[in-house]
């Protein structure tokens, strides 16, 4: 009975350690997260409504002894009515961004986290009314701390058009503070904000999501899956108000 209540424990112990993993955008773990986010009011007349799922693979590499590599793509997949008027509906891929953070494998004495590197935007959209048709760079980085059952940090990019065939260009600012509470049965609950400040316009759009997330099993594939809310704090005239539904999915892949 000893020994099985050890076993038990340990993979207990084991899902609490992989939760806080998946909190960390630069943790040496595979993942691939699925994020489904519904979001309605939107367009000039309030009356388009909106699917944006989000597939966004992690892949860590080892550099050396020192340093790991984290690739981080985020590829959208949108479908939206009733946005543009007279446009109808629109659904297929939206324009995808890929980060890749340079990070120290040890964790300094001060308890800092932390990744930095380039950002990419990609006119991957199949349809121009869900993409800018645009190729984007800039800067990227995350720093975070992990103490007890807590996460907090902030990842923010930056990124500005260099080319590509849309008639706006691109200066945007993106901020992600977060903060995520890990039980030690590997239930994650977690509230951030994915501020974006288009300097062109002089807007922001500013969601605030809290999500509530679990780690099991389905045979033998670890997964993450949770729900929550979002509310939009602020935005542009034809952007999302009120209150959205975010739906989360992740595979996991551990050393």
């Amino acid at each position: 009975m000893l020994a099985a209540t050890t076993s038990a424990s340990a993979v207990a112990d084991n899902k609490e350690e992989l939760a806080k993993q998946l909190a960390n955008p630069v943790a040496s773990l595979i993942s691939v997260p699925i994020q489904a986010n519904y979001d309605t009011n939107l367009g000039s007349n309030d009356g388009g409504e909106r699917l944006l799922i989000n597939v966004q693979p992690v892949v860590p590499f080892s550099l050396n002894d020192e340093w790991n590599l984290i690739s981080r793509t985020i590829l959208p997949v949108v479908s939206q009515q009733d946005i543009f008027p007279g446009a109808g509906d629109q659904f297929g891929l939206g324009d995808a961004v890929q980060s890749l953070f340079f990070s120290p494998k040890a964790v300094g004495a001060s308890g800092w986290i932390w990744g930095a590197g380039p950002v990419m935007l990609l006119p991957t959209a199949s349809e121009k009314l869900i993409g800018a048709d645009k190729w984007g760079l800039g800067p990227t980085g995350v720093m975070l701390k992990q103490q007890g059952p807590w996460t907090y940090g902030l990842l923010a990019n930056h990124i500005w058009s260099v080319g590509g065939k849309g008639n706006a260009d691109i200066n945007a600012t993106f901020l992600q503070p977060f903060l995520v509470y890990t039980t030690p049965s590997a239930y994650s609950l977690s509230f951030n904000t994915e501020s974006t400040y288009d300097w062109e316009s002089q807007q922001w759009a500013v969601p605030l999501n809290l999500n509530l997330a679990k780690i099991t099993k389905i045979g033998d594939q670890l997964v993450s899956f949770g729900g929550g809310i979002r509310y939009w704090l602020d935005g542009p005239e034809t952007g999302a108000e009120g209150f959205g539904v975010r739906l989360t999915f992740t595979l996991m892949f551990p050393s």
